[in-house]
């Protein structure tokens, strides 16, 4: 047949081809290939393995499918990265879904890493941390053995582990706060060792001192002013302090004139929030207004009290666990047992320990102290990040 002819006939034909119904169209492919031959069936072969099988993550543009791989979960897309190395190349590239699942886990995320590939490496170390606090296998334990007799307080502040009472301090302030039982709150000279002021006003014991700088603007206070939190049985006070040291107390926090209601000996304020634990809940005060913002219900638990709260996590613990909170859904993620330890009522023989990844996990912040408390034996109990795996 001549190509014209050749050409008109195909014309007529693929007319017609397009007229029929789909089962009309198949049985007309079929009785082709049953009057092909082998040239035509390899043809046929080669032709289809490409439309049926087109890589259309190598084909589209790369930020259309970082688009598409957005749609996917973290476990679907590890798996995507199996099929080939070009596909592995890309879905490994996509930054903003792999920081995201990083977030999803409570993970910091530092948007000046600019290296394509970081990401998806953190949130494979990411699943596997996660996967130990889920399982109750992240951490490990250890004791300080020293003391000849008992270990009434413990303290810790930049990787030092002292045992002393309430106390807190600033360098750059060159002030020590310390708590008593006399129910005062006194403040020394760190560098004379002089007592400059003692401040009054408390009913009970005071359990607790926190020195922190003031990151939020109030009536009361600006940011960068330094403020003294301390805290009894039943209430939490706020001073301004700097270098004039005759202060007065800016005001008193409680969560219930019920004297039943008693505070948890352990206080928590970063310069924005204050955090503090009660048999009603955890409570978390803005500093800015010193209203309540919200209370979180742990009726599952008895007697829980807090060690330390961030953005993403709180540190809890009762009479037999520690326990992992995140604060997004205020759920319990992980707990780890603790031994028959002597717990103080005020609170000075258990503290936690390095508290930035509170605010988030990223890799390196997940190491050292988490728990130390002083047991019966004069040894000090501890609870340390295990390596990871």
């Amino acid at each position: 047949m001549e190509r014209k002819d050749f050409e008109t006939w195909l014309d007529n034909i693929s007319v017609t081809f397009l007229s029929l119904t789909d089962l009309q169209k198949n049985e007309t492919l079929d009785h082709l290939i049953s009057l092909s031959g082998a040239v035509q069936l390899r043809h046929l072969s080669n032709n289809l393995e490409t439309l049926l099988k087109r890589d259309f993550l190598k084909l589209l543009p790369l930020e259309l499918s970082f688009y598409l791989l957005k749609w996917l979960d973290p476990q679907t897309l590890l798996t995507c990265c199996l099929v080939s190395k070009q596909w592995n190349k890309v879905i490994s590239a996509c930054t903003e879904v792999w920081q995201t699942a990083c977030k999803n886990l409570g993970w910091q995320i530092d948007d000046s890493v600019q290296d394509a590939l970081h990401w998806k490496k953190v949130y494979l170390k990411a699943i596997l941390r996660m996967k130990q606090l889920e399982d109750h296998e992240a951490f490990e334990t250890s004791s300080l053995i020293g003391h000849s007799a008992r270990v009434y307080a413990l303290y810790y502040k930049d990787g030092l582990l002292c045992t002393v009472f309430s106390v807190d301090y600033n360098d750059e302030l060159d002030i020590l706060v310390s708590g008593s039982a006399d129910f005062t709150v006194k403040v020394w000279a760190l560098s004379a060792g002089t007592c400059l002021n003692t401040l009054t006003g408390h009913t009970e014991w005071v359990t607790k001192v926190v020195l922190q700088k003031c990151k939020v603007k109030s009536l009361l206070h600006s940011p960068g002013d330094y403020i003294l939190l301390s805290a009894d049985k039943y209430e939490i006070k706020i001073w301004p302090i700097g270098r004039e040291i005759n202060c007065k107390c800016l005001k008193t926090l409680s969560v219930s004139e019920d004297r039943s209601i008693c505070l948890q000996p352990r206080l928590h304020f970063d310069g924005q929030y204050i955090v503090c634990s009660s048999a009603l809940g955890l409570y978390q005060w803005d500093f800015a207004s010193y209203d309540i913002l919200r209370v979180i219900k742990t009726p599952e638990i008895a007697n829980l009290a807090l060690l330390g709260f961030g953005d993403i996590f709180a540190l809890l613990f009762d009479n037999r666990y520690l326990y992992i909170m995140d604060l997004r859904t205020e759920s319990l993620i992980s707990r780890w047992p603790l031994p028959e330890y002597r717990k103080s009522k005020r609170g000075s023989s258990f503290l936690a320990g390095e508290a930035s990844w509170l605010n988030g996990l990223d890799g390196h912040n997940d190491t050292g102290l988490v728990f130390a408390t002083s047991m019966p034996d004069h040894s000090i109990h501890l609870v340390l990040w295990k390596e990871h795996g």
